[in-house]
């Protein structure tokens, strides 16, 4: 089982800082390549770039209430989720279509019942 993990290709785990800006500041985010390219992924399907996805997380998570103290590990689990919802059938596997359509609050039911 872990030949799966352990034989896999090394770059997926090397991080990458890209420095980005948001509301007029400079911030740099490091992340493992894995993430990079899930976060294209899901900013993709709904026609943005990386930098426009993580300035709408950033704001909307302020805006519900966040602490925004670890922000990294927000974007992790983000990406972690987001293959989870994939998954279980909530988040379409065509990447080709959108993410912003989706009915949330079913979803989030959804995912509620199972984990609580």
């Amino acid at each position: 089982m872990c030949e799966l993990f352990i034989k896999a290709d090394a770059r997926l785990w090397e991080s990458a800082t890209r420095s980005l800006r948001i509301d007029g500041m400079v911030t740099s985010v490091r992340l493992e390549n894995f993430f990079w390219a899930k976060l294209e992924e899901i900013a993709r399907r709904d026609g943005m770039n990386v930098v426009q996805l993580i300035t709408r997380l950033h704001h909307e998570s302020i805006d519900a209430g966040h602490d925004l103290g670890n922000f990294t590990s927000f974007l992790r689990v983000c990406c972690a989720r987001y293959l989870d919802l994939q998954l279980t059938g909530d988040i379409p596997a065509d990447v080709t279509r959108p993410i912003a359509g989706l009915d949330a609050p079913v979803i989030l039911g959804r995912e509620r019942a199972k984990y609580h």
